[in-house]
């Protein structure tokens, strides 16, 4: 099996969970957030929806630099959730054409992602790939299922059941 297949097969797999969180999310709980220096529940959620499209980046670009002049990247505003379902579903599609169209040499070569011009990560686009989207984005949805339970929104059954959903 090559790595492009192993990478769309474990996005394939961790978008089930993950729409599903989504789901979940209330439409009237945006600027919601646990503690001062945690992030809002509708920045959050945006994020997750769109961590998967962020591999058409680390495929067809060499570097990245998330704050270019020490401003991040404006991230749309999804404020429904429907918004963010749609914007997951897009980002996943994203993901699995560009794997799709790589080569598992392409993803051995090496990527940078950059803070303001200062290196933060340099690996190949595999590394990457498993590191910087499906690791981190399987940390920002563990995050969300928290912010649900705090609001009392129903959580999820992912790796298996919750206190609300037993699969």
């Amino acid at each position: 099996m090559q790595l492009t297949d192993l990478l769309v097969s474990e996005l394939d797999r961790e978008a089930v969970g993950t729409r599903k969180v989504l789901e979940r999310v209330p439409d009237d709980r945006h600027d919601w957030k646990p503690h001062e220096k945690s992030m809002t529940l509708g920045h959050l959620s945006g994020l997750v929806a769109i961590m998967p499209g962020w591999v058409e980046q680390m495929i067809g670009l060499d570097e990245l630099d998330f704050m270019p002049g020490g401003k991040p990247h404006p991230q749309p505003e999804l404020r429904t959730t429907r918004q963010l379902v749609e914007a997951f579903d897009a980002s996943i599609a994203k993901a699995q054409s560009s794997l799709r169209g790589t080569t598992d040499e392409h993803l051995m070569t090496p990527w940078r992602l950059l803070a303001a011009g200062r290196v933060m990560s340099e690996n190949s686009r595999y590394i990457n790939i498993r590191d910087g989207i499906i690791n981190h984005l399987a940390h920002h949805r563990g995050q969300l299922t928290v912010y649900l339970r705090l609001i009392d929104a129903m959580v999820p059954a992912i790796y298996g059941p919750s206190a609300d959903e037993r699969p």
